[in-house]
């Protein structure tokens, strides 16, 4: 599997909804970062499902390459 393509190497700041289901792109294909649009179909990535508990503000990260996906964890500080 070929490494999943980064959308921008800044997170993104957005708002969740309590028992709403979010589905994160990661492959970075999408046309909608950060949210799959079904792009990765046939390439061997999956959507990333995240269901909050409560409204929560989260970083999402962008670069793919977070161990904590769909969100932030500063990996994207180390890249080029």
């Amino acid at each position: 599997m070929d490494l999943p393509k980064s959308s921008s190497l800044k997170p993104e700041q957005i708002t969740l909804e309590k028992d709403k289901t979010y589905y994160f792109c990661s492959c970075g294909l999408t046309a909608s970062p950060p949210f799959c649009d079904g792009a990765h179909k046939g390439t061997g990535f999956k959507s990333i499902h995240y269901t909050p508990v409560k409204d929560e503000i989260r970083w999402v990260c962008n670069c793919k390459r977070s161990c904590a996906m769909p969100f932030c964890d500063g990996t994207h500080k180390n890249m080029c």
